[in-house]
Formats: structure tokens, C-alpha cells, sequence
């Protein structure tokens, strides 16, 4: 036992403070570690509140590691869980600690932890899969009914210092990858899904819609893949404006909300040319707004893809069914990723993508509320905002 660190069994008062800190039974768990510093985490409660909370800390067991969180991403699903308490089925039903775009350092091994060591720096792959069903066993783990998900009620997620979690599903970082690099590992895979997923061709017209941190990601992603022009589209002229910077050799299209779906597709459409040949192959939507879709469909050309990556309402009413039929156009959607780790650290270590510039703004982990209050506010002109750990924690 490391100096300073006293286990206790699991007494009333934790259980109904938590249950375990990833997402299975407090039934199966029978220690509490109490480290030398405390463990502050951040919750959103079922009542759309925010609360700062000293969390129990839980000693890892078979097959899983003791993290130190040393830096986590602020999701606009996070802050959706927050304002209306659900996303589609996902409800939050009880206080739960948030926040599933992360990377930290090992401080503890579980029994049967093989490949890590505590010291080793990791990104956390935040889902973790039954690995039962049919849909795990043709290894299309995301798509797995029972994943236990980091930040997602009932499980709880990285918004704090200390977190247990599945051995299998940490992926070592580089030492030239930094804790920030390796928490927008996250977004980053859910968009190497998408672009993998819509079959990007070299030298072929893309169309990126949305400019915010999935928008921005898949910019870059879509230019290392080869796409060739490239337009990003978006509401606010600071986020073109930074989309600009980020990407040079993009050209950007204000949305202009007095015209019709058809009206800003032919908008976008201009920096084309005038033959279908050349319009966009591939639209990746990454708003989720359905009036964004509706757009997106009429950009693709004829026989193109549309694959929407962002996130949006349970229900859409208006997309525009028999153009998508007669101009056979593909509209196809993903659910989160699979399998995108080892390329993304690699695309972050051999300098394919630099993300580092999404980044606008870092709070402190004690200011974590703080943080998700100004990464909700759109008027200041937030790309990522990071929340990070400077404390060197001990057990």
C-alpha cells in the first residue's frame, strides 16, 4: 500500500453519495481508497442544476486502473444533459458526474492489468461495451445496447481528479502528445468515424456544415484526407473567421437565415463551378439542425453523400424525401466510433492533424462549473473549452 493511502469499505453515506465511479454495481465494490487529496468532480443533477461534489474515490479491481484526470473537454452534450436533462433516449434521471472527452496519467492497477503501469499517460476511450452481444462480437462495439458510458447517467465521467476505468479502454499517448491533444482524441474519433464511415475521395469537393469544435475537426480532417475544395458553412461570422485561420485553404459560407433550404444549398454550390459533375460529392453535417440537413441534401450532388455527424432533434418532419430519392443521394449517420484510437494518436503524433489551436480557453477542475457556464454562453466565442488538473496527485 503506497504511503498515504487508506482503504475502508464502502459505508452507507458513499453509496448514496455515488455509485461507482464506472458505472457498475456498488455491490461489486467493497473499497474506498482515501488519497491524500480530495476529489472534487463536477454533476449535473436531474433537476438541470450544476454541483461541485467531493467524490469518493474507488480502488480498481480486476482488468481496471486508477486514473488521475488530467485533463477533460467540455462537450455541447455536456452542457445539453445540463439545460434539458436528456439527449433522445439518454435521460438523466439522478446526479451524475459529466464529461467523457479526457486524458489523465495511471496511478493504480487493478489485478490482471497487463500493458499499463502507474506513471503511463492515456487517453480514455470513455464507452465500454457488454462485449456479448452480436453487435460487440462483429465488432461494431458502438453501436452495443448495454455500453456503459462515461458521463452519461448512470455513469459517471471524467469531470474529476480521480477515476477508475477498464484497462482495455485507456490508449497510451506519446510523450509528444500532450493531455489536451489526448482529450480531443474524443471528438477527433467521432469524426474519423464519420468521414471513414462516408467514404471521403481524394481530390472530390467536400462541404463541412457547422464550424464549431466537430465542424473545425472535420475541416482539417477532410484536407488531410485528400478533399479537394473545400466549403465550411456556418451562422457566425467568428467561427468562419476562425475557421479561415484554422484552415486556409478553406472557403467559408455565411448561412444567411432569409433564405430556404435550396436557396443557401446554391449558395454553397457556387464555389463549385456550375456543373454537377463538380459539386460536392460528400456534405458532412455536423450540426445536427434539422434546417442544416435540409441544406446539406440539396448541396451533395447528384448520386453524393450526405453523412450527418452532428447531433440533433429526436425528431425531423421537413427533409426532403424524393429529392433525396430521384437524386439518389446517400444520407447516412454514425453513433459515436469504433476503433479510431491508435489512427487518431497516430495522426496526432505523426503531425497528420494539429489540433492544438481548438483550445480557446482553460479553467482549473475546481472551476469546472465555471467552465461549463461560459462554454454554454455563444456570445464568448469559445471553440474547446478544456478543464484540467494541475494538482501532481499521490495516493
Amino acid at each position: 500500500m503506497a504511503p498515504g493511502e487508506l482503504i475502508h469499505p464502502v459505508n452507507e453515506t458513499d453509496r448514496l453519495l455515488l455509485n461507482d465511479t464506472t458505472g457498475h454495481s456498488l455491490k461489486s465494490r467493497s473499497k474506498l481508497i482515501h488519497p491524500p487529496f480530495a476529489n472534487p468532480s463536477l454533476q449535473v443533477t436531474a433537476d438541470h442544476n450544476l454541483k461541485q461534489v467531493d467524490a469518493p474515490v474507488f480502488a480498481p479491481q480486476e482488468g481496471e486502473v486508477l486514473l488521475q484526470i488530467k485533463a477533460t473537454g467540455i462537450c455541447g452534450s455536456d452542457v445539453h444533459f445540463w439545460k434539458t436533462g436528456r439527449i433522445g433516449s439518454l435521460v438523466f434521471e439522478g446526479d451524475c458526474i459529466i464529461g467523457h472527452e479526457a486524458a489523465g496519467i495511471v496511478l493504480k492497477c487493478g489485478p490482471g492489468v497487463k500493458g499499463l503501469s502507474p506513471g503511463d499517460r492515456v487517453a480514455v476511450e470513455p464507452g465500454v461495451p457488454c462485449a456479448n452481444c452480436f453487435l460487440c462480437n462483429e465488432g461494431r462495439y458502438n453501436l452495443c445496447e448495454d455500453v456503459q458510458f462515461s458521463g452519461v447517467y448512470p455513469y459517471h465521467g471524467t469531470m474529476q481528479r480521480y477515476k477508475v476505468h477498464p484497462a482495455k479502454w485507456l490508449h497510451k499517448l506519446p510523450d509528444n502528445v500532450s493531455y489536451a491533444e489526448g482529450a480531443l482524441l474524443e471528438p477527433l474519433s467521432v469524426v474519423m468515424h464519420g468521414i471513414r464511415s462516408a467514404g471521403l475521395t481524394l481530390g472530390r469537393g467536400v462541404v463541412v456544415c457547422g464550424a464549431g469544435p466537430i465542424g473545425l475537426i472535420a475541416l482539417a480532417a477532410a484536407r488531410a484526407s485528400g478533399a479537394h475544395p473545400i466549403v465550411v458553412t456556418d451562422l457566425e461570422p467568428r467561427r468562419l473567421a476562425f475557421a479561415k485561420e484554422f484552415l486556409p485553404s478553406c472557403h467559408t459560407y455565411q448561412v444567411d437565415p432569409s433564405l430556404d433550404a435550396q436557396g443557401n444549398a446554391a449558395g454553397i454550390r457556387r464555389f463549385f463551378g456550375d456543373d454537377e459533375y463538380v459539386a460536392p460529392e460528400t456534405v458532412l453535417e455536423c450540426t445536427g439542425v434539422e434546417s442544416s440537413v435540409c441544406t446539406a441534401a440539396y448541396t451533395a450532388r447528384r448520386g453524393g453523400t450526405v453523412m450527418v455527424i452532428g447531433v440533433g432533434k429526436a425528431m425531423m418532419n421537413n427533409l426532403p424525401f424524393m429529392h433525396l430519392s430521384l437524386a439518389e443521394i446517400d444520407l447516412r449517420f454514425i453513433n459515436r466510433y469504433r476503433d479510431t484510437w491508435a489512427p487518431g494518436i497516430a495522426c496526432l503524433s505523426g503531425g497528420i492533424l494539429d489540433l492544438k489551436k481548438l483550445v480557446s480557453h482553460v479553467f482549473p477542475l475546481e472551476k469546472a462549473d465555471e467552465a461549463v457556464r461560459f462554454s454554454s454562453d455563444t456570445k464568448n466565442g469559445s471553440i474547446k473549452v478544456l478543464v484540467v488538473d494541475e494538482v501532481e496527485a499521490t495516493l
